[in-house]
């Protein structure tokens, strides 16, 4: 599993917002240059964060964008599924994925099925918080 620049840039920005919760409405352009991300990237990750109501945003003098929720609330697991989808380790057990015909003969399924409870587990573990410690 790779987490692609999408991921790991939502990370980053969320991370950021943390950092400035109850401060107020975050400009984009700020975060953008603190974090060495394009803005243009980042109008690509901000309508999904948006759309799922981790963050919320203003227009206008005053505005930007700020955390729905405090810090603690906001699971590693949660962001990187929004941004990359399902985290699965292989097809099969994709939330999407069809009924693969080997399922009761596969010997390898059991490893792939507790790796990938254990990578959500792992990523459910931390939150924007402890990012931000």
């Amino acid at each position: 599993m790779m987490i692609s620049t999408k991921g790991r840039y939502a990370l980053r920005v969320m991370i950021d917002l943390a950092e400035n919760y109850g401060k107020g409405y975050v400009p984009m352009k700020e975060v953008a240059e603190r974090q060495n991300i394009s803005l243009k990237y980042l109008e690509r990750i901000l309508p999904v964060l948006t759309k799922n109501n981790m963050i919320e945003g203003l227009q206008g003098k005053g505005g930007g964008y700020r955390l729905t929720s405090e810090p603690a609330g906001y699971r590693v697991g949660d962001i990187l599924r929004l941004t990359e989808g399902d985290l699965a380790p292989v097809a099969c057990l994709s939330c999407d994925a069809d009924a693969c015909a080997r399922v009761e003969s596969c010997k390898t399924l059991p490893m792939w099925t507790e790796f990938y409870r254990l990578t959500n587990a792992y990523f459910d573990g931390i939150t924007l918080a402890d990012l931000m410690e």
